[in-house]
């Protein structure tokens, strides 16, 4: 399975807080438990959780139930993107979170180039047309 982008945000937590705990690390230099608090690690975790389980269905859908899943799983994410004051997700998240997306589709079978070409898309625009963050 794709890894989520949340299982590298908590190992970003962690390590800071083992560099704070050893002394090789400033507390003043130290930002990631403000960037990734666990109330924002739990929510992501809680919408992907749910897009993962409808994953293994959609390699015998059609291109509206997918494009349907991915619209579930983008307005949840605006939804958490939202309620932490329109700051939870920047640049580098964003792009973690397409890519995770977009790579929990392929392994599902879902040509992810063909799905959005039929479209008129780009392969990197399957998440835009909902997206906030």
């Amino acid at each position: 399975m794709a890894e989520r982008p949340t299982t590298n945000w908590r190992g970003d937590v962690a390590q800071e807080a083992a560099g704070l705990a050893a002394g090789t690390l400033r507390p003043d230099c130290a930002y990631m438990v403000d960037l990734f608090p666990d109330e924002l690690l739990s929510a992501t975790d809680a919408v992907l959780d749910a897009f993962e389980a409808e994953l293994p269905a959609l390699a015998e859908e059609d291109d509206e139930h997918v494009f349907a899943v991915v619209q579930r799983v983008v307005l949840a994410l605006n939804a958490v993107h939202e309620s932490h004051g329109q700051c939870a997700f920047e640049t580098d998240e964003r792009e973690q979170l397409c890519a995770y997306i977009d790579e929990a589709l392929t392994e599902q079978g879902i040509d992810v180039a063909a799905l959005t070409a039929r479209r008129g898309l780009g392969r990197h625009e399957l998440t835009d047309q909902w997206r906030d963050w």
